[in-house]
């Protein structure tokens, strides 16, 4: 596992968003982006090391470098990047859009407490909702589709999802009554 400097006295509150693609967890990310000081997108880690390695940003690539990267740097790799950033910031409260694995989850708790919130919708909703999106490499059947899912869960988004401290479904709700919901939620959490 890697490490970082001491985080002093310094306490953050890591508000994690996950679930599987298509869930909703970038939505879930701008819903509560108002009551946070920031908000970092893991995937956003990634991209970046694609771009210094000169690598083309397809979904497919990044995956590979992401799984590459767990084998080169530990499996905690993104997390330390994301806390390194958070470091540099004058900030407490911080989204952390995109975490993968309980590695991840188990370093930014080394530096401020964690909440896990999982965003969930139905295996058909997602891929009605990737397939028509419009995003470059987005999976246009059914077998890209589970093929990239099973991709995520290798790296270890299912046991995240199964231990976070909270479930939204996001199924049929529409974007009002799902921010009414996530805003109640998240509001309190921040207030402690």
């Amino acid at each position: 596992m890697l490490s970082i400097r001491e985080s002093g006295n310094t306490k953050y509150l890591f508000i994690c968003i996950t679930g599987m693609p298509g869930s909703g967890k970038s939505l879930v990310a701008n819903i509560i982006r108002h009551l946070a000081d920031t908000v970092i997108s893991m995937g956003d880690v990634i991209r970046r090391e694609a771009f210094r390695r000169g690598i083309a940003p397809t979904p497919k690539a990044l995956m590979d470098l992401a799984k590459n990267i767990r084998r080169e740097y530990g499996l905690n790799y993104v997390a330390v990047e994301v806390v390194k950033e958070v470091m540099e910031r004058d900030v407490n409260v911080v989204v952390v859009d995109g975490v993968r694995s309980l590695d991840e989850v188990k370093t930014l708790g080394e530096y401020g407490e964690v909440y896990v919130i999982a965003v969930h919708s139905s295996p058909r909703t997602r891929f009605l909702r990737l397939s028509t999106r419009g995003r470059d490499g987005d999976p246009k059947d059914w077998y890209e589709f589970t093929q990239r899912d099973l991709a995520e869960l290798e790296l270890g988004v299912g046991s995240v999802i199964a231990l976070a401290d909270l479930m939204i479904v996001n199924e049929g709700l529409g974007v009002d009554d799902l921010t009414n919901y996530v805003v109640g939620r998240v509001k309190g959490l921040v207030r402690r």
